[in-house]
């Protein structure tokens, strides 16, 4: 039957390097040797048929599982795996601009795909930021980073800056706090809406609804 007596071991490159992977196999007869990249959608997984799988220019989508198959039609495939991890700089994929009225709780994202993981800082011009800081808190997640205003006041508003590095290099993407009118449906309980208080407004409808009932109650 088909065995594998000698295979690659799990190799991690940067993007654009050239990757080769060897897998030797023994059998009677002698037999047959195929690559497939298993992190692809089903069918588009075939590589090579070969001992050696050579990859120039390497792509950070051709990185994942690849899986070495030993067959000779004698038993069932001998096969084994190898991980190929691609590293690449990072790069922006979400920043989205955000209007919050003062007074509310305002959060900026911010997300990065990197490998390995990006790291997060914020400016606000060439000021960087820390939790903390004037009444910011700074929170990194995975591949997300968040910028947390607890009570957003005038001085707040403005354009931030964030950066995402790894060993590869960096990017940053430019996100505004803009300032937008309070709305009626998020109002406390002592806003002034169209002028009159809420608080006022319930209590003059409770003493239109007694003067109602004790009108009825001397008419009848």
């Amino acid at each position: 039957p088909p065995q594998i007596m000698n295979i690659s071991s799990d190799v991690t490159v940067n993007e654009g390097s050239s990757v080769t992977l060897l897998c030797l196999a023994i059998g009677r007869p002698e037999p047959t040797v195929t690559w497939r990249h298993l992190s692809v959608k089903e069918g588009q997984g075939f590589v090579s048929e070969d001992e050696y799988l050579e990859i120039s220019d390497i792509k950070r989508d051709q990185s994942g599982e690849y899986e070495c198959s030993a067959l000779n039609d004698v038993a069932a495939p001998d096969v084994r795996k190898v991980k190929i991890t691609v590293n690449y700089p990072p790069y922006i994929s979400k920043a989205k601009n955000t209007g919050v009225s003062v007074g509310q709780k305002g959060i900026l994202s911010c997300e990065a795909s990197a490998v390995p993981m990006a790291e997060f800082q914020w400016f606000k011009e060439d000021t960087r930021l820390a939790t903390g800081l004037d009444g910011v808190r700074i929170e990194n997640k995975g591949r997300m980073s968040t910028l947390t205003f607890f009570n957003v006041s005038e001085k707040d508003y403005g354009n931030y800056t964030c950066v995402a590095t790894n060993k590869l290099g960096n990017t940053n993407a430019s996100i505004t706090l803009y300032e937008i009118s309070p709305s009626p449906a998020v109002a406390g309980p002592g806003a002034v809406i169209d002028g009159v208080n809420s608080a006022s407004r319930a209590l003059a409808c409770l003493w239109l609804s007694g003067t109602l009932l004790a009108h009825f109650f001397i008419k009848f």
